[in-house]
């Protein structure tokens, strides 16, 4: 997809910028007088419920792991102003919004349960009774 339309997230997901709003206010942090003149500070926000660009599981998936970072419609909401312009907190937004999403949208490997080889049962067993034997020896008891 091109990067003017699309955020890209993964490589078969991407978020169309139709579906972004930007919004920019007065923000602290470096910058000196020039900050209390100027709106740096940028607050991205992605329309997840009405999105088309994802399926309704990634978007139940993405609902449950970016919970703390919803809005009371259900928008997923990124805040940047560790920079000094408003074009740079731009596109800090837009990166942790495709990390943020990126990382929702991963499935854990299920855990395949294991059972010890048989070395290493009889390997446990030899230790224990080696250990039991040293013990023995030193209450005085030893055959």
């Amino acid at each position: 997809m091109d990067d003017a339309t699309h955020l890209n997230v993964t490589p078969t997901l991407s978020i169309p910028r139709s579906e972004l709003s930007y919004r920019a206010s007065r923000a602290g942090g470096p910058g000196g007088q020039h900050v209390n003149t100027s709106s740096t500070r940028i607050e991205l926000i992605w329309d997840l419920p009405n999105s088309r660009a994802v399926t309704d599981i990634e978007r139940e998936r993405i609902r449950t792991k970016l919970a703390a970072r919803l809005d009371s419609d259900g928008s997923v909401r990124v805040v940047a102003s560790d920079r000094r312009s408003q074009q740079q907190n731009r596109q800090s937004a837009e990166i942790r919004l495709a990390s943020l999403v990126r990382h929702a949208l991963h499935v854990p490997k299920t855990r395949r349960p294991t059972k010890p080889t048989k070395a290493s049962k009889e390997r446990r067993l030899s230790d224990k009774k080696r250990q039991g034997e040293k013990k023995r020896y030193r209450r005085g008891e030893a055959d």
